[in-house]
């Protein structure tokens, strides 16, 4: 009975977290649309804060309450799923073309960064004893918060350089009606931005809770659960996203955020995380980095081969997924 009302919890928090992340992004916009900011400005920082909102409460309470496990995993698990799940999926709805500014820009840095992260995590087994014949979750490495601090560091320059850039193209003044963002008053904003902020909050603590019970009752490790059942749940939003967009031949708005979504988890998600306390890396957790790195470079190189990632190579990534889970089950 426990163990069924740690599930109800989890989707509890879940639900939580999803609608917290919609109300703080219509609240924020409304709010953002009195001052009159532009909606370019919006876009690139507020909606896309919003629905980074469910990683970052997840793996923030996660790593204060000291789950390093979880906080790193989920990270992991999100990207991995967003570049191998949700890529794959939509390029088997429609052959999905990437943008120029997605293949200098976004991939090289979702690259470079998830390879320094592996850098960090493995220091202490190079030249040492061999990876593999280490227990899985024998701690072998730490994200440090200077690490965590370079990071957020390396993410507000490049929300600076996609907004300097974007206003290169398109200008500044684009108006958040584009956004489809509702009026609201200044009361009712701030409302919506505290209720929002409050569900992510309490849905991220229910989610840890309720992940570790879960995990704890059926002998799987925080690892697996935050790589599985956390990592997709909070990435949810953005699977759901990037379908539509696909279903609607939207297909430069799918790549770009599941793309981008990565470089926010990387960047924004775990250096925040490892900012305010330091998250220990196990042997299973550098597994998962190698994994993400490779399938990045993967999806990189389909991207780069024709501008554009086929119907075939979604299938292969769909497939490389499934081996994936079946191997963090199996170890």
């Amino acid at each position: 009975m426990i163990i069924v009302f740690d599930a109800l919890l989890l989707a509890a928090g879940f639900y939580a977290l999803i609608k917290g992340a919609d109300v703080f992004i219509d609240g924020s916009a409304a709010l953002a649309r009195r001052f009159n900011v532009p909606g370019l400005v919006v876009g690139l920082t507020i909606v896309a804060l919003g629905t980074s909102a469910p990683e970052m409460a997840v793996s923030v309470s996660a790593a204060l309450q000291g789950a390093n496990e979880i906080a790193l995993s989920n990270v992991l698990g999100s990207n991995i799923f967003n570049i191998l799940i949700i890529l794959g999926v939509c390029s088997t709805i429609y052959a999905l073309p990437v943008e120029r500014d997605i293949l200098k820009r976004d991939f090289p840095l979702s690259i470079i960064t998830t390879g320094a992260l592996l850098v960090i995590s493995s220091l202490s087994v190079f030249g040492g004893q061999a990876l593999f014949s280490l227990p899985v979750e024998q701690n072998i490495g730490t994200v440090t918060r200077t690490f965590g601090i370079a990071l957020n560091s390396i993410f507000v320059g490049y929300i600076v350089f996609l907004i300097l850039s974007t206003k290169k193209r398109v200008g500044l003044d684009s108006d958040t009606d584009d956004l489809n963002v509702k009026k609201a008053s200044f009361g009712k904003c701030v409302f919506l931005i505290i209720v929002g902020l409050a569900l992510i909050i309490i849905g991220g603590k229910a989610v840890v809770h309720s992940a570790r019970e879960i995990a704890r009752a059926a002998g799987m490790t925080e690892t697996l659960i935050g790589l599985t059942i956390v990592a997709v749940g909070t990435s949810l939003p953005e699977f759901a996203a990037s379908i539509v967009a696909a279903r609607k031949g939207e297909t430069g708005l799918a790549i770009g955020n599941a793309v981008g979504s990565n470089i926010f988890n990387l960047l924004f998600v775990l250096g925040v995380s490892a900012t305010l306390r330091p998250i220990a890396v196990n042997v299973a957790s550098v597994y998962d980095v190698t994994i993400l790195l490779v399938a990045t470079v993967l999806t990189f190189c389909f991207a780069l081969s024709s501008q554009k990632i086929t119907r075939w190579e979604g299938i292969f990534m769909i497939l490389f997924y499934a081996a994936y889970v079946t191997f963090t089950v199996v170890r």
